[in-house]
């Protein structure tokens, strides 16, 4: 675990470590989200969508049709499929 401590000004020093896991440069941004389980997130708001590749892959996950997401995604909006 990488610790820190913050400023009387509100500031924070990113460790090393999760700079060069985060691959931050000098000037990026950074998101932060609090979520549902109440830890803080964060992350670069540039991301290069090949970073994404395989992110949602689960091994032994059935692949689902195109139909079954829109349904999915309709039942979730609260709409009749």
């Amino acid at each position: 675990m990488a610790l820190t401590k913050l400023t009387n000004s509100g500031q924070v020093a990113i460790p090393s470590e999760i700079i060069e896991w985060l691959n931050l440069k000098p000037g990026d941004s950074i998101d932060f989200a609090i979520g549902p389980d109440g830890k803080v997130y964060l992350q670069p708001t540039k991301i290069d969508v090949r970073e994404l590749s395989g992110i949602l892959y689960e091994e032994g996950r059935k692949a689902v049709s195109l139909e079954e997401m829109d349904a999915a995604i309709a039942e979730c909006a609260g709409e009749s499929a």
